[in-house]
């Protein structure tokens, strides 16, 4: 099969923890050939398919920055391609929302694409946890100051983050003593132009924030516990967070369960749900990671279990 990724530029992996690589080298190591672009790079004129120009990326076998043979760039149709998987690091900004777009028109095409460009647009990653209330925490969703003054004075001791950020960006605590809880929500709201969320702080944050992969509809064993370093409050990886692999707690597997099927039936193939203790705090759609921490402590293939998900579906739809 030809695969292409849509990704950030190639020289930005860092192949010996990327998950998009271990995609890739799961793909070649089946005989699947491998194609890659970036969103920049996709284009419509009337009269023509929705096409790009992709590269075809030949594998060295080395962790380094030399990871890949350059070839040179050759513009194809998407629909040309077994499938098109779209593996962009957010932010979900305008330029995004608009591949989606491009790519939801080569779908018309013909097109396969994981994840649906619908699907995308449809879950923006810190919101879709609010059509499952039954396994969030106390949240709050505002533009407006005096709610998240509100929120604080019942809750006590809270998060605040923006919509719209990824790896711990702008994330901040605000304990009972309210100290720069104004001073944070102007940041975070622009006085009032941006809604942001707010949610009761979690201490169950120390045993880490729990990176639970769910491929197909069906969660994978083992997730990643991102546990916060030194005077951190944050577990993200890309904070300094510790990752540890462990098994599936049994409230880490009902909630799942429970979302793996739904989200899969609208196309999302690769979903990563964060857990704090027993809350539920993200659905990420975009690129979720963890691929090979996940292996490399527990053994299990999880990029094999990746591109055999992959294989079924589009054996399914012909």
């Amino acid at each position: 099969m030809n695969l292409l990724f849509v990704a950030d530029p190639l020289d930005s992996f860092k192949p010996y923890k990327d998950s998009t690589f271990a995609m890739m080298r799961e793909g070649a190591s089946r005989g699947h050939r491998l194609y890659a672009c970036e969103p920049a790079q996709l284009h419509w004129q009337r009269g023509a398919p929705v096409r790009a120009a992709v590269r075809q990326v030949a594998l060295t076998g080395t962790l380094d920055a030399d990871w890949y043979e350059p070839s040179d760039a050759e513009v194809r149709a998407l629909a040309d391609f077994d499938a098109v998987l779209m593996r962009k690091d957010p932010p979900f900004d305008s330029e995004y929302f608009y591949a989606t777009h491009l790519l939801q028109r080569a779908e018309a095409d013909g097109a396969r694409v994981f994840n649906s460009p619908r699907a995308l647009r449809d879950h923006p990653e810190k919101l879709a946890i609010l059509e499952f209330p039954q396994f969030i925490g106390p949240t709050l969703v505002t533009r407006s100051a005096d709610d998240v003054r509100a929120f604080h004075a019942e809750h006590g001791d809270v998060i605040l983050k923006p919509l719209d950020g990824m790896g711990g960006m702008g994330i901040f605590r605000v304990g009972p003593d309210g100290m720069n809880l104004g001073s944070i929500t102007e940041t975070l709201n622009r006085h009032g132009t941006q809604t942001l969320m707010v949610q009761r702080y979690l201490p169950e944050i120390v045993q880490g924030d729990k990176r639970i992969l769910v491929i197909g509809g069906e969660p994978v064993p083992y997730c990643l516990a991102r546990i916060p370093q030194g005077s951190e409050i944050r577990g993200n990886l890309a904070a300094g967070g510790k990752g540890v692999a462990q098994p599936l707690s049994a409230r880490d597997r009902e909630i799942a369960t429970a979302l793996g099927p739904v989200l899969a039936q609208r196309g999302l193939l690769l979903v990563g749900l964060d857990v704090i203790g027993d809350c539920l705090t993200e659905i990420n759609v975009t690129s979720p990671t963890c691929f090979q921490e996940i292996q490399q402590q527990t053994g299990f293939d999880v990029a094999g279990m990746f591109i055999d998900a992959l294989e079924r579906a589009l054996a399914a739809a012909g």
